[in-house]
Protein backbone atom coordinates (compact mmCIF):
# COMPACT_ATOMS: atom_id res chain seq x y z
CA UNK A 1 0.00 0.00 0.00
CA UNK A 2 1.43 3.63 -0.84
CA UNK A 3 -0.74 6.26 -0.31
CA UNK A 4 1.08 8.83 -2.30
CA UNK A 5 -0.21 10.69 -5.86
CA UNK A 6 1.52 9.19 -8.80
CA UNK A 7 2.64 12.62 -9.96
CA UNK A 8 3.92 13.06 -6.15
CA UNK A 9 5.85 9.26 -6.31
CA UNK A 10 9.41 9.43 -4.94
CA UNK A 11 11.91 9.97 -8.01
CA UNK A 12 13.24 6.23 -9.71
CA UNK A 13 17.43 5.27 -8.76
CA UNK A 14 19.15 6.10 -12.16
CA UNK A 15 22.69 3.96 -12.40
CA UNK A 16 25.28 4.81 -10.00
CA UNK A 17 28.13 6.98 -11.53
CA UNK A 18 31.40 4.71 -11.22
CA UNK A 19 33.75 7.82 -11.72
CA UNK A 20 34.65 8.59 -7.74
CA UNK A 21 35.87 12.45 -9.05
CA UNK A 22 32.58 12.67 -10.81
CA UNK A 23 30.85 11.38 -7.71
CA UNK A 24 32.48 13.81 -5.05
CA UNK A 25 32.18 16.51 -7.04
CA UNK A 26 28.31 16.55 -7.79
CA UNK A 27 27.63 15.72 -4.15
CA UNK A 28 29.35 18.67 -3.28
CA UNK A 29 27.19 20.55 -5.60
CA UNK A 30 24.04 18.92 -4.96
CA UNK A 31 24.61 18.65 -1.12
CA UNK A 32 24.92 22.71 -1.22
CA UNK A 33 22.36 23.67 -3.81
CA UNK A 34 19.62 21.39 -1.34
CA UNK A 35 20.82 22.59 1.55
CA UNK A 36 19.77 26.57 0.87
CA UNK A 37 17.16 25.55 -1.13
CA UNK A 38 14.89 23.74 1.75
CA UNK A 39 16.19 26.12 4.20
CA UNK A 40 14.68 29.31 1.96
CA UNK A 41 11.75 27.22 1.37
CA UNK A 42 11.23 26.66 5.07
CA UNK A 43 11.63 30.75 5.96
CA UNK A 44 8.60 31.58 3.99
CA UNK A 45 6.85 28.73 5.04
CA UNK A 46 6.86 30.82 7.96
CA UNK A 47 5.72 34.27 5.77
CA UNK A 48 2.59 32.72 5.29
CA UNK A 49 2.09 31.09 8.80
CA UNK A 50 2.55 34.28 10.68
CA UNK A 51 1.58 36.62 8.53
CA UNK A 52 -2.29 36.61 9.77
CA UNK A 53 -0.64 37.64 13.23
CA UNK A 54 1.27 41.32 12.02
CA UNK A 55 -2.10 42.00 10.06
CA UNK A 56 -4.12 41.37 12.92
CA UNK A 57 -4.20 44.87 14.48
CA UNK A 58 -4.82 46.51 11.06
CA UNK A 59 -7.58 43.89 10.40
CA UNK A 60 -9.42 44.70 13.75
CA UNK A 61 -9.36 48.40 12.93
CA UNK A 62 -10.69 47.44 9.45
CA UNK A 63 -13.82 44.96 10.30
CA UNK A 64 -14.10 45.42 14.07
CA UNK A 65 -13.41 41.86 15.09
CA UNK A 66 -12.73 41.18 18.86
CA UNK A 67 -9.65 39.29 20.17
CA UNK A 68 -12.12 36.41 21.23
CA UNK A 69 -13.12 36.05 17.38
CA UNK A 70 -9.60 36.25 16.03
CA UNK A 71 -8.02 34.35 18.39
CA UNK A 72 -10.53 31.30 16.99
CA UNK A 73 -8.60 31.80 13.88
CA UNK A 74 -5.05 31.18 15.84
CA UNK A 75 -6.70 28.26 17.27
CA UNK A 76 -7.93 26.66 13.67
CA UNK A 77 -4.24 27.23 12.54
CA UNK A 78 -2.48 25.50 15.23
CA UNK A 79 -5.68 22.60 15.12
CA UNK A 80 -5.24 21.85 11.39
CA UNK A 81 -1.21 22.29 11.65
CA UNK A 82 -0.69 20.18 14.68
CA UNK A 83 -3.06 16.99 12.48
CA UNK A 84 -1.16 17.77 9.43
CA UNK A 85 2.42 17.09 11.09
CA UNK A 86 1.78 13.58 11.42
CA UNK A 87 -0.75 12.98 8.19
CA UNK A 88 1.58 14.93 5.93
CA UNK A 89 4.77 12.88 7.85
CA UNK A 90 3.13 9.45 6.24
CA UNK A 91 2.73 11.29 2.68
CA UNK A 92 5.57 12.97 2.85
CA UNK A 93 7.55 9.62 2.91
CA UNK A 94 6.52 8.07 0.14
CA UNK A 95 6.63 10.91 -1.84
CA UNK A 96 8.76 13.32 -3.90
CA UNK A 97 10.29 16.10 -1.60
CA UNK A 98 11.04 18.46 -4.54
CA UNK A 99 6.71 18.73 -5.56
CA UNK A 100 5.57 17.62 -2.04
CA UNK A 101 7.82 20.94 -0.11
CA UNK A 102 6.83 23.17 -3.30
CA UNK A 103 3.15 22.12 -3.47
CA UNK A 104 2.43 22.92 -0.01
CA UNK A 105 4.18 26.61 -0.02
CA UNK A 106 2.69 27.06 -3.14
CA UNK A 107 -1.06 26.46 -1.80
CA UNK A 108 -0.32 28.33 1.93
CA UNK A 109 0.48 31.36 -0.58
CA UNK A 110 -3.07 31.07 -2.30
CA UNK A 111 -4.74 30.36 0.99
CA UNK A 112 -3.24 33.62 2.45
CA UNK A 113 -3.92 35.58 -0.91
CA UNK A 114 -7.91 34.32 -0.65
CA UNK A 115 -7.88 35.30 3.15
CA UNK A 116 -6.94 38.53 2.04
CA UNK A 117 -9.56 38.72 -0.16
CA UNK A 118 -12.59 37.79 2.39
CA UNK A 119 -14.06 39.77 5.06
CA UNK A 120 -16.35 36.86 6.94
CA UNK A 121 -15.46 34.97 10.22
CA UNK A 122 -16.53 32.08 8.11
CA UNK A 123 -14.41 32.55 5.07
CA UNK A 124 -11.36 33.45 7.30
CA UNK A 125 -11.77 30.09 9.30
CA UNK A 126 -11.67 28.32 6.20
CA UNK A 127 -9.06 29.42 4.47
CA UNK A 128 -6.76 29.64 7.63
CA UNK A 129 -7.45 25.96 9.03
CA UNK A 130 -6.22 24.92 4.98
CA UNK A 131 -3.64 27.67 5.57
CA UNK A 132 -2.54 25.19 8.68
CA UNK A 133 -2.91 21.59 7.16
CA UNK A 134 -0.95 22.65 4.01
CA UNK A 135 1.97 24.17 6.40
CA UNK A 136 2.03 20.68 7.58
CA UNK A 137 3.69 19.75 4.54
CA UNK A 138 7.20 22.02 4.80
CA UNK A 139 8.68 19.61 7.96
CA UNK A 140 8.64 16.28 6.81
CA UNK A 141 10.17 16.86 2.99
CA UNK A 142 12.84 18.98 5.08
CA UNK A 143 13.56 15.52 7.35
CA UNK A 144 13.42 13.27 4.30
CA UNK A 145 16.40 15.22 2.58
CA UNK A 146 18.14 15.87 5.65
CA UNK A 147 18.27 12.30 6.27
CA UNK A 148 19.23 11.19 2.64
CA UNK A 149 22.00 13.65 1.84
CA UNK A 150 23.78 14.15 5.24
CA UNK A 151 25.19 11.12 7.04
CA UNK A 152 24.77 10.34 10.74
CA UNK A 153 28.19 11.65 12.39
CA UNK A 154 27.37 14.99 10.49
CA UNK A 155 23.41 15.24 10.49
CA UNK A 156 23.53 17.15 13.84
CA UNK A 157 25.40 20.27 12.66
CA UNK A 158 23.42 20.69 8.95
CA UNK A 159 20.19 19.75 10.85
CA UNK A 160 20.55 22.34 13.66
CA UNK A 161 21.53 24.92 10.87
CA UNK A 162 18.96 24.59 8.84
CA UNK A 163 16.28 24.79 12.05
CA UNK A 164 17.67 28.45 12.10
CA UNK A 165 15.23 28.71 9.19
CA UNK A 166 12.45 28.84 11.88
CA UNK A 167 14.23 32.48 13.66
CA UNK A 168 15.30 33.86 10.27
CA UNK A 169 11.50 33.51 8.85
CA UNK A 170 9.91 34.78 12.07
CA UNK A 171 12.38 37.49 12.17
CA UNK A 172 11.70 38.89 8.59
CA UNK A 173 8.19 38.24 8.39
CA UNK A 174 7.22 41.14 11.15
CA UNK A 175 9.12 43.60 9.03
CA UNK A 176 7.17 42.60 5.60
CA UNK A 177 3.96 42.11 6.75
CA UNK A 178 4.13 45.20 9.06
CA UNK A 179 5.23 47.79 6.34
CA UNK A 180 2.81 46.20 4.18
CA UNK A 181 -0.01 46.98 6.89
CA UNK A 182 1.04 50.28 7.54
CA UNK A 183 1.56 51.59 4.16
CA UNK A 184 -1.29 49.83 1.93
CA UNK A 185 -3.19 48.37 4.46
CA UNK A 186 -3.66 44.51 6.17
CA UNK A 187 -4.91 42.61 3.35
CA UNK A 188 -1.71 43.62 1.51
CA UNK A 189 -0.02 42.15 4.29
CA UNK A 190 -1.56 39.14 3.29
CA UNK A 191 -1.31 39.47 -0.40
CA UNK A 192 2.31 39.96 -0.46
CA UNK A 193 3.93 36.94 1.85
CA UNK A 194 1.13 35.31 -0.57
CA UNK A 195 2.53 35.87 -3.73
CA UNK A 196 6.04 35.59 -2.54
CA UNK A 197 6.11 32.21 -1.64
CA UNK A 198 4.00 31.09 -4.61
CA UNK A 199 7.01 32.13 -6.69
CA UNK A 200 9.35 30.48 -4.20
CA UNK A 201 7.23 26.99 -4.43
CA UNK A 202 8.22 26.99 -8.21
CA UNK A 203 11.47 28.02 -7.20
CA UNK A 204 11.46 25.12 -5.10
CA UNK A 205 10.82 22.73 -8.02
CA UNK A 206 13.42 23.95 -9.86
CA UNK A 207 16.30 23.36 -7.31
CA UNK A 208 15.13 20.57 -5.54
CA UNK A 209 16.07 16.71 -6.26
CA UNK A 210 14.88 14.09 -4.33
CA UNK A 211 16.94 11.35 -3.50
CA UNK A 212 21.09 10.84 -3.99
CA UNK A 213 20.34 7.40 -6.07
CA UNK A 214 17.82 9.54 -7.96
CA UNK A 215 20.99 11.36 -9.87
CA UNK A 216 23.28 8.19 -10.20
CA UNK A 217 25.29 9.08 -7.33
CA UNK A 218 25.62 6.36 -4.02
CA UNK A 219 23.61 6.70 -1.09
CA UNK A 220 24.97 9.27 1.62
CA UNK A 221 26.36 6.27 3.79
CA UNK A 222 27.97 4.47 1.08
CA UNK A 223 29.89 7.95 -0.49
CA UNK A 224 31.04 8.88 3.50
CA UNK A 225 31.58 5.79 4.68
CA UNK A 226 29.14 6.71 7.35
CA UNK A 227 26.80 3.32 7.96
CA UNK A 228 24.93 3.14 11.49
CA UNK A 229 25.38 -0.35 11.99
CA UNK A 230 27.54 -3.08 9.68
CA UNK A 231 24.23 -5.29 8.47
CA UNK A 232 23.41 -1.42 6.97
CA UNK A 233 26.17 -2.09 4.32
CA UNK A 234 24.86 -4.89 2.03
CA UNK A 235 21.02 -3.46 2.54
CA UNK A 236 19.92 -1.76 -0.66
CA UNK A 237 17.21 1.24 -0.16
CA UNK A 238 13.65 1.38 -1.91
CA UNK A 239 11.24 2.82 -0.55
CA UNK A 240 8.51 1.38 2.11
CA UNK A 241 4.36 1.24 2.31
CA UNK A 242 2.66 2.69 4.58
CA UNK A 243 2.15 -0.39 6.43
CA UNK A 244 5.83 -0.76 6.80
CA UNK A 245 6.53 3.06 7.79
CA UNK A 246 3.68 2.90 10.69
CA UNK A 247 3.82 -0.57 11.77
CA UNK A 248 7.43 -1.26 11.86
CA UNK A 249 9.36 1.93 12.40
CA UNK A 250 6.74 4.43 14.22
CA UNK A 251 4.18 3.32 15.89
CA UNK A 252 6.00 -0.32 17.42
CA UNK A 253 8.89 1.89 18.43
CA UNK A 254 9.63 2.33 22.43
CA UNK A 255 11.79 5.57 21.01
CA UNK A 256 9.59 7.03 19.01
CA UNK A 257 6.87 7.03 21.45
CA UNK A 258 9.38 8.63 24.40
CA UNK A 259 11.06 10.84 21.71
CA UNK A 260 7.06 12.16 21.55
CA UNK A 261 6.32 12.64 25.38
CA UNK A 262 8.92 14.43 25.98
CA UNK A 263 8.47 16.85 22.66
CA UNK A 264 4.99 17.38 24.51
CA UNK A 265 6.42 18.13 27.87
CA UNK A 266 9.55 20.76 25.89
CA UNK A 267 6.47 22.48 24.28
CA UNK A 268 4.96 23.06 27.52
CA UNK A 269 7.86 25.26 28.72
CA UNK A 270 8.31 26.99 25.97
CA UNK A 271 5.23 28.42 25.10
CA UNK A 272 5.07 28.37 28.93
CA UNK A 273 8.30 31.13 28.73
CA UNK A 274 6.92 32.60 25.16
CA UNK A 275 3.86 33.01 26.05
CA UNK A 276 3.37 33.95 30.04
CA UNK A 277 7.12 35.03 30.98
CA UNK A 278 6.57 38.54 30.15
CA UNK A 279 3.64 39.00 31.70
CA UNK A 280 5.46 37.04 35.11
CA UNK A 281 8.04 39.98 35.05
CA UNK A 282 5.45 42.87 34.84
CA UNK A 283 3.34 41.38 37.62
CA UNK A 284 5.89 40.66 39.84
CA UNK A 285 9.23 42.29 39.10
CA UNK A 286 7.37 45.76 38.05
CA UNK A 287 8.80 45.46 34.64
CA UNK A 288 7.92 48.05 31.14
CA UNK A 289 5.89 45.88 28.78
CA UNK A 290 9.22 46.97 27.04
CA UNK A 291 11.32 45.62 28.93
CA UNK A 292 9.45 42.14 29.63
CA UNK A 293 9.69 41.55 26.06
CA UNK A 294 12.67 42.42 25.67
CA UNK A 295 13.25 39.78 27.99
CA UNK A 296 11.67 37.47 26.31
CA UNK A 297 13.31 38.05 22.78
CA UNK A 298 16.53 36.77 24.71
CA UNK A 299 14.77 33.72 25.07
CA UNK A 300 14.15 33.05 21.27
CA UNK A 301 18.12 34.61 21.10
CA UNK A 302 19.23 31.96 23.03
CA UNK A 303 17.36 29.60 21.51
CA UNK A 304 19.10 30.00 17.95
CA UNK A 305 22.63 29.80 19.66
CA UNK A 306 21.44 26.52 21.72
CA UNK A 307 20.26 24.51 18.50
CA UNK A 308 23.43 25.18 16.63
CA UNK A 309 25.61 24.26 20.03
CA UNK A 310 23.13 20.85 20.12
CA UNK A 311 23.64 19.94 16.65
CA UNK A 312 27.09 20.44 16.64
CA UNK A 313 27.84 18.84 20.16
CA UNK A 314 26.32 15.83 19.63
CA UNK A 315 27.81 15.44 16.13
CA UNK A 316 31.94 15.62 17.33
CA UNK A 317 31.58 14.75 21.25
CA UNK A 318 29.00 12.01 21.13
CA UNK A 319 29.41 10.54 17.42
CA UNK A 320 25.85 11.30 16.45
CA UNK A 321 24.23 9.94 19.19
CA UNK A 322 21.98 13.00 20.64
CA UNK A 323 20.60 11.23 24.14
CA UNK A 324 23.64 12.61 26.08
CA UNK A 325 23.36 16.12 24.95
CA UNK A 326 19.07 16.12 25.48
CA UNK A 327 19.84 14.88 29.15
CA UNK A 328 22.53 17.56 29.75
CA UNK A 329 20.65 20.41 28.08
CA UNK A 330 17.05 19.24 29.47
CA UNK A 331 19.05 19.68 33.48
CA UNK A 332 20.15 23.06 32.34
CA UNK A 333 16.72 23.97 31.64
CA UNK A 334 15.43 22.60 34.62
CA UNK A 335 18.00 24.75 36.60
CA UNK A 336 17.67 27.91 34.48
CA UNK A 337 13.74 27.57 35.40
CA UNK A 338 14.47 27.27 38.96
CA UNK A 339 16.75 30.85 38.77
CA UNK A 340 13.85 32.42 37.16
CA UNK A 341 11.49 31.40 40.02
CA UNK A 342 13.56 30.84 43.19
CA UNK A 343 15.78 34.69 42.70
CA UNK A 344 12.93 36.79 42.22
CA UNK A 345 15.48 39.63 43.01
CA UNK A 346 17.36 39.59 40.49
CA UNK A 347 18.41 42.62 38.34
CA UNK A 348 17.55 43.32 34.71
CA UNK A 349 21.27 41.75 33.83
CA UNK A 350 20.31 38.70 35.40
CA UNK A 351 16.75 38.27 34.55
CA UNK A 352 18.12 38.80 30.62
CA UNK A 353 20.96 36.07 30.91
CA UNK A 354 18.35 33.65 32.36
CA UNK A 355 15.67 33.84 30.03
CA UNK A 356 18.90 33.36 27.12
CA UNK A 357 20.03 30.64 28.86
CA UNK A 358 16.53 28.89 29.23
CA UNK A 359 16.16 29.52 25.74
CA UNK A 360 19.34 28.01 25.07
CA UNK A 361 18.67 24.75 27.07
CA UNK A 362 15.21 24.42 25.80
CA UNK A 363 15.79 24.66 21.97
CA UNK A 364 18.15 22.88 22.04
CA UNK A 365 16.39 19.37 22.56
CA UNK A 366 13.54 20.71 20.87
CA UNK A 367 15.36 20.63 17.88
CA UNK A 368 17.26 17.14 18.41
CA UNK A 369 13.80 15.72 19.56
CA UNK A 370 12.77 15.61 15.56
CA UNK A 371 16.67 14.53 14.43
CA UNK A 372 16.72 11.91 16.85
CA UNK A 373 12.77 10.79 15.67
CA UNK A 374 14.23 10.63 12.24
CA UNK A 375 17.52 8.39 13.01
CA UNK A 376 15.91 5.98 14.93
CA UNK A 377 13.28 5.34 13.04
CA UNK A 378 14.29 4.73 9.16
CA UNK A 379 15.71 6.99 6.78
CA UNK A 380 12.83 6.07 4.33
CA UNK A 381 10.07 7.33 7.44
CA UNK A 382 11.92 10.23 8.56
CA UNK A 383 8.95 12.86 7.98
CA UNK A 384 6.40 10.06 9.41
CA UNK A 385 8.55 9.62 12.88
CA UNK A 386 9.41 13.42 12.99
CA UNK A 387 5.95 14.16 12.19
CA UNK A 388 4.51 12.01 15.24
CA UNK A 389 6.38 13.66 17.67
CA UNK A 390 5.79 17.18 16.31
CA UNK A 391 1.93 16.35 16.60
CA UNK A 392 2.84 15.61 20.56
CA UNK A 393 4.30 19.13 20.47
CA UNK A 394 1.14 20.68 19.45
CA UNK A 395 -0.78 19.25 22.08
CA UNK A 396 1.99 20.66 24.69
CA UNK A 397 1.63 23.67 23.32
CA UNK A 398 -1.95 23.69 23.93
CA UNK A 399 -1.83 22.44 27.28
CA UNK A 400 0.42 25.88 27.99
CA UNK A 401 -2.88 27.88 27.10
CA UNK A 402 -5.71 27.65 28.90
CA UNK A 403 -4.73 25.13 31.35
CA UNK A 404 -1.57 26.22 32.47
CA UNK A 405 -2.99 30.38 32.81
CA UNK A 406 -5.94 28.33 35.01
CA UNK A 407 -2.80 26.92 37.18
CA UNK A 408 -1.60 30.62 37.43
CA UNK A 409 -4.86 32.11 38.34
CA UNK A 410 -5.71 29.76 40.77
CA UNK A 411 -2.64 29.19 42.47
CA UNK A 412 -0.25 31.96 41.00
CA UNK A 413 2.68 32.33 39.44
CA UNK A 414 4.23 29.60 42.35
CA UNK A 415 1.84 27.16 40.55
CA UNK A 416 2.83 28.15 37.17
CA UNK A 417 6.55 27.29 38.03
CA UNK A 418 5.62 24.24 39.80
CA UNK A 419 4.17 23.31 36.59
CA UNK A 420 7.53 24.36 34.38
CA UNK A 421 9.81 22.08 37.10
CA UNK A 422 7.78 18.86 36.60
CA UNK A 423 7.65 18.95 33.01
CA UNK A 424 11.73 19.90 32.83
CA UNK A 425 11.92 17.03 35.38
CA UNK A 426 9.66 14.44 33.24
CA UNK A 427 11.58 15.39 30.45
CA UNK A 428 15.09 14.75 31.66
CA UNK A 429 13.81 11.47 32.89
CA UNK A 430 12.73 10.23 29.68
CA UNK A 431 15.86 11.68 27.69
CA UNK A 432 17.93 9.33 30.16
CA UNK A 433 17.15 5.71 28.80
CA UNK A 434 18.40 7.19 25.33
CA UNK A 435 21.60 7.75 26.32
CA UNK A 436 23.38 5.08 23.85
CA UNK A 437 20.52 5.19 21.82
CA UNK A 438 21.72 6.11 17.89
CA UNK A 439 20.61 5.70 14.43
CA UNK A 440 20.68 1.75 13.23
CA UNK A 441 19.03 0.90 16.62
CA UNK A 442 16.10 -0.17 14.74
CA UNK A 443 17.45 -3.10 12.11
CA UNK A 444 16.91 -2.16 8.32
CA UNK A 445 15.55 -5.47 7.19
CA UNK A 446 11.75 -4.25 6.36
CA UNK A 447 13.70 -2.16 3.48
CA UNK A 448 16.03 -5.18 2.39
Amino acid sequence: MNISLNFLKPAEHTKEIEDAEIVKKKYRYWRIRIFYTMFIGYVFYYFTRKSFTFAMPALMQDLGFNKAQLGMLGSMLYITYGLSKFASGVMSDQSNPRFFMAIGLIITGITNICFGLSSSLVFFAIFWGLNGWFQGWGWPPCARLLTHWYSQSERGSWWSVWSTSHNVGGFLIPIVAGFCAQHWGWRWAMFVPGTLCICVGFLLMNRLRDTPQSLGLPSIEKYRQDYPNKEAVNVKEHELSTRQILFDYVLTNKWIWMLAVASFFVYVVRMAINDWSALYLIETRGYSMIKANSCVALFDIGGLFGMLTAGWLSDKLHAGRRGPINVMFSLGMLCAVLVLWKYPDLNGLWTFITLFTIGFFLFGPQMLIGLAAAELSHKKAAGTASGFAGWFAYFGAAGAGYPLGKVAQEFGWPGYFVILSVCCVITLVLFLPMWNAKAGTIKESAAS
